[in-house]
């Protein structure tokens, strides 16, 4: 749509037909030697031309809107998972999901389908491990922000062994759900869990339990066996009687050092259909003792229940914590070099609780961590051997933490950075500080917006032992704000679990180092390890040539090689089945061959196939609350028949420019055109 607008006021129009026609007047009013039709011709050619040129004087502009139409858009999200494998047809489902795509479309909607991952497909294959319906929902939702979204078609089983229940989230568009699988239960024997302890101590008994899961089998005799490697080394039999779970308690041994691996399984009985869901492979491995974490504070706080939550994440740790008078703790267990690492919350606090202690540990071997809060006595450390001296000890300011570019010696996770700063700021020591010049600076200060050179934790070396130091209070405040805002808090727990590692480790001169990312995959990922060759200065080098050998638990062995480069220093490995492995790498570092050996884990991700009982209730539900509806599987014309009554509504988007209309080029070629034939008949007609 065009409208014309001017700078001056409409009026002077008349005044531009006025110069126009007087012009021309002036012009051939006179005798000319062509006739006087011709006259009349040019006359009009020339009037108009001087009024169309008196016209760009009063500055005319044309404002163009142009709205485009956005289509409403429907969502046909596929639950693609192994659970429905057996119960739908994929071939058949396939084709019903195109011809309700097409139907859509002819209605006037914008159609894509997409699995819970948010991948568009177009074949249907059931071979996803897992159903997160919350998170796949939440995702489609987040990617058609601002766009004409009309609405989700779910179709599912309803069953989702990933994140939480959709049930609890408030959608803003309906959400249509389309029933898959099926409903009854059939009878079933389902090892639902073993529970076990994953670390265990050489020369010891470690105990598992076995839960199986009893569907419509009563008086029926279960047997589970535990083998381990093909040995069988435990076996017990229970009568199910009226019962709908039954427990197996085992023993085993932890002999070897290394991992183990045990197989429990559920003996097959004649009723049963899915036989997928009664075994399962855990993996033991066998250490020799844990790090001991000591921890020493003044008082109880949050902080140091944010940390227990941490350092117990992994089972090689025994986080031990002394609270003066409050807590009782071996006496020999606060002696020097008993504890990795010894962390101190509030040092030098005002009532001197942790003092005495912090003179004894520190001459020790172990390293040392301190949480510097509101209750330190900032003045007391440089007479106490800690070399932080702060200019203003006794003010206060709110800061978020920012990852060091600068800092190499472990790796943070990539979005590391982006999740920290979205954190609630914590309480600093105001202004700058100085600190060791050999300190290694992991977090520095934001104070606002503004990124600072200030540490916030930041580790150095000190008397052949590692010293490090988190300046702020307020960590537990940072553990719940990520997991509100992502459900879990795995940024967090990344920093504080690496540097609780890092302090606990010897230094390791080693010039070639290799070890794969974590101890445990699945078989659903890839493998990944990284290699790391140093020089005698121990500065990271690359060009070597990696050797690695793979050996599975049944003997097997597959040779691998990478160049080590800059950023090619990590080397994944697909396809990996479950059980154990050990692995060993080689280089040649200034012509000598040097190995590293280890032992990692795949385990098999089999979750899908523990429950193949479709949940309608959950998806009638989910509609309910979002003002969609539920169908079965074979009801998809009625889904159609209803979307009918409903009317595609399009989004207009309005878009306005302003261009003077001098610069309309199909008005320069009418002026053109205009002089052009005047000029030409007065030529023609013997005149100039």
């Amino acid at each position: 749509m065009q409208r014309l607008i001017f700078e001056s006021s409409p009026a002077f129009i008349f005044l531009c037909l006025f110069l126009g026609l007087g012009y021309a007047f002036l012009l051939y009013k006179s005798k000319h030697p062509w006739s006087k039709r011709i006259n009349q011709l040019l006359f009009g050619l020339r009037a108009l031309t001087v009024a169309l040129l008196s016209f760009l004087m009063i500055g005319p502009i044309v404002k163009l809107t142009n709205n485009i139409f956005e289509k409403p858009e429907i969502v046909l999200l596929v639950d693609n998972s192994t659970s429905l494998k057996e119960t739908v047809d994929s071939v058949k489902f396939q084709t019903e999901l195109n011809e309700t795509r097409k139907q859509l479309k002819d209605q006037g909607y914008e159609v894509s389908i997409q699995t819970l991952t948010g991948n568009n497909i177009e074949k249907i294959k059931f071979d996803s491990r897992t159903s997160d319906l919350n998170s796949a929902l939440k995702n489609t939702i987040a990617d058609y922000e601002g766009k004409n979204l009309a609405g989700i078609v779910l179709l599912t089983d309803g069953i989702y062994n990933s994140g939480s229940s959709p049930l609890y989230t408030p959608w803003r568009v309906p959400v249509q759900t389309v029933g898959l699988g099926d409903t009854i239960e059939h009878a079933d024997l389902v090892l639902k869990n073993v529970a076990y302890n994953k670390v265990a101590y050489q020369g010891n008994q470690f105990p598992l339990r076995a839960e199986v899961l009893i569907k419509r089998l009563p008086n029926q005799d279960v047997t589970v066996s535990v083998r381990q490697n093909g040995a069988l080394i435990n076996q017990q039999k229970k009568n199910t009687g009226n019962k709908s779970l039954l427990e197996f308690d085992f023993l085993a041994d932890a002999k070897e050092k290394g991992i183990q691996r045990l197989d429990v399984s559920v003996q097959l009985v004649p009723a049963e259909m899915n036989i997928k869901n009664n075994s399962a492979s855990i993996f033991v491995e066998v250490v020799e003792g844990r790090k001991k974490i000591l921890v020493i504070a003044p008082a109880p706080h949050p902080d140091l229940k944010a940390l227990r939550s941490v350092v117990e994440k992994n089972p090689n740790y025994e986080f031990i914590l002394h609270i003066p008078g409050v807590s009782k703790t071996d006496p020999a267990l606060l002696q020097p070099g008993q504890a990795e690492l010894v962390v101190f919350d509030q040092p030098f606090d005002q009532e001197i609780k942790t003092s005495a202690l912090f003179s004894q540990l520190s001459k020790g071997k172990s390293s040392i961590l301190l949480l510097i809060g509101n209750k330190t006595n900032l003045r007391q450390l440089v007479p106490n051997g800690v070399p932080l001296n702060f200019e203003n000890p006794y003010q206060k300011d709110e800061a978020t933490a920012v990852v060091s570019a600068n800092f190499h010696d472990f790796d943070l996770l990539e979005n590391s950075s982006a999740i920290l700063s979205r954190y609630p700021p914590i309480k600093v020591p105001f202004g700058k500080f100085s600190y060791p010049q050999n300190a290694q600076v992991i977090l520095n200060q934001r104070i606002g917006s503004v990124p600072t050179d200030r540490p916030m934790l930041l580790s150095w070396d000190e008397n052949n032992h590692k010293v490090a130091a988190f300046i702020g209070e307020g960590l537990w405040q940072w553990r719940l704000s990520e997991f509100s805002s992502t459900e879990k808090s795995e940024v967090f727990d990344d920093v504080f679990l690496k540097l609780v590692q890092y302090l606990s480790t010897l230094d390791d001169k080693r010039k070639f180092r290799f070890f794969p990312i974590q101890n445990e995959f699945t078989d659903a990922a890839p493998a990944v390890f990284e290699g790391q060759v140093y020089n005698d200065l121990f500065e990271k080098v690359y060009g070597n040539k990696i050797d690695l050998t793979l050996r599975s638990e049944l003997g097997g062995a597959t040779n691998y090689s990478y160049l080590l480069s800059p950023g090619g220093e990590r080397y994944q490995i697909g396809g990996l089945k479950e059980g154990s492995y050990s692995y060993t790498a080689s280089t040649l570092i200034n012509s000598k061959k040097e190995s590293v050996s280890g032992q990692f884990l795949v385990t098999a991700q089999n979750i899908e196939s523990q429950n193949l009982v479709a949940d309608f209730g959950l998806m009638r539900k989910l509609s309910l609350s979002t003002g969609g509806r539920f169908y079965r599987s074979n009801e998809l014309q009625k889904f159609i028949a209803y979307n009918k009554k409903i009317e595609a509504k399009s989004l207009i988007h309005s878009e306005e420019s302003l261009d003077p209309f001098i610069h309309l080029k199909w008005f320069f070629f009418l002026l053109l055109a205009l002089i052009s034939t005047e000029w030409f008949i007065r030529k023609y007609s013997g005149s100039y």
